[in-house]
């Protein structure tokens, strides 16, 4: 079933505008109606995991559109992937504007956090989230070395800045001494990695030596794959083997300057050392109930070890809450990536997740 979710998504993302419908700019009162770009980059210093290509970078880029663009409704596959002008012109005329990467989760996509970026462009930042390479349900298959290398994600969003400030369409608008990153579950781990959260491999055999029920251990419900697969990729790849060798690299990037993580895994893989040494503002937000970024394996070690970081943590909010919202499809096929307890309702968590996220940049990123 999940393999039917990331075909429907794949196909369906480019051509979300031809799903969408009509809405008046500016509804909710937002200060600026949200516009959006799907753009092909590239990493020529990185191959795709199959083939000769270089390492795609597809990417959703989140802006300030001018006065008078017109918003419609984004649905991609099983996601409410919020509003926005495809295309529309970018505003200029509130200067150069603050940047965030976003990284999404484990085989998600960009759409699926859409709601986030569109909270913050709606307030006057870029937000630009790519598809990492075979683990994004963007790509039409999956890569299992995309599930089993992802320490190397924050060297995607290098990259993708360097793209962005190079981009004519893109780069003038961005102020380059305000630029922060984003992200949820992996992408969680991705932003605290960017910012100079390096992993140990053996101390992540340790932890699984231990723990070895633990979601850090095992492969999340959207992978695929089998055990067998595994063993089998790690005994044969050699590129496989390489990655895992360079593991514990700093991937940092001083253009960085600060960081927000929504439910963050690997908390116990991450160093402690090299959670102390980060330098830049921290916020870490996760639920309460969440059973695959458990907090005290992750959110909780990070604040404990990060100098200066803050935690929030949300009553009885689960994991996927972080998501997007889901239409009847999602509802349907893909009950625990969709359906809430009846607690609580996911547009009111984000709008929480939302408020505090531009407060934090707000306060950081001055």
């Amino acid at each position: 079933m999940m393999s039917f979710l990331r075909n429907c998504i794949a196909s369906l993302i480019l051509l979300a505008a031809s799903s969408q419908s009509v809405m008046a700019a500016g509804a909710e009162h937002n200060p600026y109606p949200v516009g959006l770009k799907l753009v092909q980059y590239e990493d020529a210093s990185r191959m795709a995991w199959a083939g000769n290509k270089a390492r795609p970078l597809s990417t959703a880029i989140w802006y300030p559109a001018q006065a008078g663009a017109v918003e419609k409704y984004w649905n991609v596959a099983i996601f409410k992937a919020g509003r926005n002008a495809i295309d529309a012109p970018m505003l200029h005329t509130a200067g150069k504007m603050p940047l965030i990467l976003l990284s999404h989760g484990t085989g998600g996509s960009a759409a699926s956090i859409a709601w986030f970026a569109e909270s913050l462009a709606a307030h006057g930042y870029i937000v630009a989230a790519v598809n990492h390479h075979g683990n994004t349900a963007y790509e039409e298959h999956t890569r299992l070395e995309g599930f089993v290398v992802w320490w190397d994600r924050p060297h995607d969003l290098s990259v993708l800045i360097d793209k962005l400030l190079a981009d004519p369409a893109i780069g003038p608008g961005i102020d380059t001494q305000r630029i922060a990153v984003a992200g949820f579950s992996i992408g969680g781990y991705t932003a605290l990695a960017s910012v100079g959260g390096r992993i140990s491999y053996t101390q992540w055999q340790e932890f699984c030596g231990k723990y070895a029920t633990n979601p850090n251990c095992t492969f999340p419900p959207e992978a695929k794959f089998s055990h067998e697969d595994l063993q089998t990729l790690l005994k044969e790849n050699q590129r496989v083997k390489a990655e895992i060798a360079r593991s514990g690299a700093d991937y940092s990037d001083s253009r960085i300057k600060a960081a927000y993580a929504m439910a963050p895994v690997m908390g116990r893989v991450v160093t402690k050392d090299s959670m102390a040494a980060i330098k830049v503002p921290v916020r870490i937000v996760v639920g309460a109930a969440d059973d695959q970024a458990i907090p005290e394996f992750n959110a909780q070690v990070y604040a404990a070890n990060i100098a200066g970081s803050s935690l929030l943590t949300l009553p009885a909010v689960s994991h996927y809450a972080f998501l997007a919202e889901c239409n009847m499809l999602g509802k349907l096929a893909a009950r625990q990536v969709c359906v809430d307890p009846a607690r609580f309702e996911r547009s009111a968590i984000h709008q929480q997740v939302a408020a505090d996220a531009r407060k934090f940049f707000e306060d950081k990123l001055r």
